[in-house]
């Protein structure tokens, strides 16, 4: 496994887990559903602001999105 597909899964294990579909996902952070389906499949990675956006939002580890740690 890639670290693009590592980090994509990471990014569709927070959204689900937060019961949110693509489109509600994007909507939070401000970009588009496409764009978070880019990530999610590993055909784009988000900037660090996105990253850190993400990682605010849900209360997870930038290290944790970038599968450098487990939690």
């Amino acid at each position: 496994m890639t670290n693009a597909t590592k980090i994509a899964s990471r990014l569709k294990e927070i959204r689900t887990d937060n019961h949110l579909s693509q489109k509600e996902f994007g909507a939070l952070l401000s970009v588009s559903q496409d764009t978070v389906s880019l990530w999610e499949t590993g055909k784009s990675i988000p900037t660090v602001e996105f990253l850190i956006a993400i990682s605010k939002r849900f209360g997870v580890s930038v290290d944790y999105i970038l599968c450098l740690k487990d939690f």
